[in-house]
């Protein structure tokens, strides 16, 4: 009877335990600085059809910060499921360190990106400096806000909407590209590390005459409650970046943990029409042909360039661009 009771008792702890470990199971999502509230949306929705489509229930734990510093915890050893990224560079450095599989922008569609922007201006009430386009933004009475390029994939693509507008307006002249951008590098009054310090000393602490920053942040900015009173303006620029926002399974922490297949349908569920839209309803651009449909009058038009028609790959822009001693640390240093 003893033997007995004592199996029986192993079996119950053993069900009792595997039932723990499956209730359990738990993603780790890492993102940019500004995307709290976006997530916040989407992890609940995931969850609740992640349980009704497997029977399984699920946790999605998040992290965020400056992409660039997210990537480089990770080869560090945080144990990151998937990556939904605001820069292509840093899924590549990923990529390059073993991390992420090489092909990973064939692995979703629309290169792994589910969704897109651009990068927009935040102007004070009024619109006192009559800011209109990047010319106004290498102006001598003119004070800028944006994250540091170094730690911020929406800084990095600041940088780049910068450098493509001159590359449109001067034709291509190098020279003139770069005394132009030297000239917008070298107004910005405060380089915060991220999206969301950029956004406090904006808005809060009164820095600067322009926010810089992706369209869908300065959107959400100005209609949020916490700033509404400010009356903050935005700006479109007639010609900018295309910004893509890639996404990514962390090969070497799902084979780890045995998550590949929640990982993989959890960047899948960024595609669905219920997600687009809500997406869409944060200010994002969506890749879905029919709800960009519905949302289109939403946005301004604006003519987007892809850094990789101008530039080459997007290897080539890091090591030319934002490599040590590259491009931007050398206008950084003048």
């Amino acid at each position: 009877m003893k033997l007995k009771s004592v199996v029986g008792s192993a079996l119950l702890l053993a069900s009792l335990l595997g039932g723990t470990a499956s209730a359990q199971v738990s993603l780790l999502n890492a993102s940019f600085d500004v995307a709290r509230e976006t997530f916040a949306a989407i992890n609940p929705k995931f969850v609740e059809h992640w349980k009704a489509t497997t029977g399984e229930d699920i946790k999605i734990d998040q992290s965020f910060a400056g992409t660039s510093r997210q990537a480089q915890d990770i080869i560090q050893g945080k144990k990151v499921d998937t990556v939904t990224f605001n820069q292509v560079t840093d899924i590549e450095f990923l990529a390059e360190r073993g991390a992420v599989a090489k092909d990973w922008a064939s692995q979703f569609p629309n290169n792994s990106s589910p969704y897109y922007s651009t990068i927009a201006f935040l102007v004070r009430k009024g619109n006192p400096k009559n800011i209109k386009s990047w010319d106004d933004l290498a102006r001598d009475d003119v004070k800028l806000v944006f994250p540091n390029p170094k730690t911020s994939g929406n800084a990095r693509y600041t940088y780049l909407a910068s450098w493509l507008y001159a590359h449109d307006a001067f034709a291509g002249d190098e020279a003139k590209i770069k005394e132009f951008v030297g000239k917008v590098l070298g107004n910005v009054e405060s380089f915060p590390t991220g999206g969301r310090g950029a956004t406090v000393a904006f808005a809060q602490n009164g820095q600067g005459d322009v926010l810089l920053t992706f369209e869908s942040e300065v959107i959400n900015i100005a209609a949020s409650e916490e700033f509404k009173g400010s009356e903050l303006q935005v700006v479109v620029p007639p010609v900018s970046v295309l910004a893509e926002f890639p996404v990514a399974v962390v090969d070497r922490v799902v084979d780890q943990k045995g998550t590949r297949k929640e990982a993989t349908e959890y960047l899948k569920f960024q595609y669905t029409p219920e997600i687009q839209r809500l997406l869409a309803g944060f200010n994002y651009r969506v890749t879905d042909p029919a709800v960009a449909k519905e949302f289109e009058s939403k946005y301004a038009p604006v003519k987007l360039i892809n850094p990789t028609d101008v530039l080459g790959s997007w290897t080539d822009i890091q090591s030319r661009h934002f490599a040590a001693n590259g491009v931007l640390d050398q206008l950084l240093a003048k």
